[in-house]
């Protein structure tokens, strides 16, 4: 009866270690992926303006103005 228990414990201390991990990493490497986003931004942006398109502004984009 103990080993079931025992497997489960073992489980669930292995995802929990593993979404230790995975948070550790993904904090390591959100500043580049910033840097990345803003980058793309930055030329999709120059594209806007070089085809004269409108500029865009996230917080006017659904409600028609």
């Amino acid at each position: 009866m103990t080993v079931p228990i025992a497997i489960v414990l073992v489980g669930l201390g292995a995802l929990a270690v593993i979404g230790v991990v995975v948070g550790i990493l993904d904090a390591a490497q959100a500043r580049a992926w910033r840097r990345v986003a803003a980058e793309r931004r930055r030329n999709w942006e120059m594209r806007q303006a070089a085809t004269g398109g409108r500029p865009y502004d996230s917080w006017g984009d659904d409600d028609g103005d």
